[in-house]
């Protein structure tokens, strides 16, 4: 649950001009789903990779289908919050993208997700900002409550980053999650890192790792 409760309260953004980015791109950055799959991670000192990458248009990716049907069951106390509106969906779906996930035996794992995006598009995702009031809230699946705390901070990773830090309670389970978001030379790259003992300096460490990878691979 809580990855869907993140991307709804810890700032979605608006990426409209997406689709148009994807038919129309930047001479030298038009980058493909399978450049970008080439350029996800590999192996993570410490994890497993947990099945195949998968690659294609954003909205079409398994694990983005499966993200918005867990979507479609969160019920958040503050609705204001939830700012994942349908035209950020419609805007994504056309988008050359990548995912990769990591897991350990303990249940923590990182997912990798690379996608082609403009220079404008990149920057309002780094620069989105959490609402003072959704920095804390409930959130409710089915019958079962859970409270998260959200922290974020500006980052320096790649052309610019934001690292943004989610605490879940769920009667007497306790786990966090860490999201990176950076841009690079045509793409967005988010790490998401979660688990009971995470950190953000993982995070970011996994997220400086995603990039170098990245670099080395995209012309």
């Amino acid at each position: 649950m809580l990855v869907g409760v993140c991307a709804a309260a810890c700032g979605g953004g608006d990426t409209s001009g997406d689709a148009e980015t994807a038919a129309d791109p930047p001479p030298g950055t038009g980058y493909t789903s399978d450049q970008l799959q080439q350029a996800l991670l590999t192996e993570l000192s410490g994890y497993q990779r947990a099945g195949e990458p998968d690659s294609g248009e954003y909205g079409a990716l398994d694990a983005i289908q499966n993200f918005n049907r867990l979507q479609a069951q969160v019920k958040l106390d503050k609705p204001q919050c939830a700012n994942t509106a349908p035209d950020f969906d419609k805007a994504q779906q056309a988008a050359p993208a990548a995912i990769t996930t990591f897991a350990k035996s303990n249940g923590q794992n990182v997912t990798e997700t690379l996608m082609r995006v403009s220079a404008e598009t990149a920057d309002r995702q780094v620069r989105i900002r959490v609402a003072p009031a959704c920095r804390s809230f409930k959130a409710r699946v089915g019958d079962q409550w859970s409270t998260h705390r959200v922290v974020e901070a500006r980052g320096e990773l790649g052309d610019g980053s934001r690292t943004v830090g989610v605490a879940t309670t769920s009667g007497t389970s306790h786990v966090k999650t860490w999201y990176v978001v950076l841009k690079a030379r045509g793409y967005l790259a988010t790490i998401t890192l979660y688990g009971p003992n995470v950190t953000r300096a993982e995070a970011e460490q996994i997220a400086r790792q995603a990039h170098r990878q990245a670099q080395r691979i995209l012309p």
